[in-house]
């Protein structure tokens, strides 16, 4: 259902597959870009890339969660910071990490950014999953 490729020709990536190839018929889920709020609506985390990836996370579990999937069957992810310090993207990549998304591990693209949708927002992950035909 799911293969996960790292090429070996190419530098291996820290933790991240170069490519995910599902199979024809399989089930995806393409999530809209998760963002640092609450249910509320209010920003978590003002001025802490950690705090709201944290957030972004947590919010881009339970994105997953409501159309049947899970972290562990993430397969891309694009992963905005506002920021061009390595040192903040590293941070917020560490939150990743530690997140279970990198068990696969998934494909994934981290870019530093100008500004992001909402006010004070620094943090924001768009996916794509598998959902899984038995859970």
């Amino acid at each position: 259902m799911l293969k996960r490729v790292t090429v070996p020709t190419l530098f291996p990536p820290p933790r991240y597959a170069h490519a995910s190839v599902v199979e024809a018929g399989t089930r995806l889920a393409f999530l809209a870009g998760s963002v640092p709020l609450d249910a509320e609506g209010k920003l978590v985390g003002e001025g802490d890339p950690v705090r709201q990836a944290q957030q972004v996370l947590a919010n881009l579990d339970e994105q997953l969660h409501s159309v049947g999937s899970d972290l562990a069957h993430v397969v891309s992810t694009d992963v905005y910071v506002v920021s061009a310090e390595p040192a903040v993207l590293s941070a917020v990549w560490d939150v990743v990490e530690a997140s279970g998304l990198s068990t696969g591990p998934h494909s994934s693209t981290l870019i530093g950014v100008a500004c992001l949708g909402y006010s004070g927002q620094l943090v924001e992950i768009t996916a794509t999953a598998v959902v899984p035909t038995e859970r």
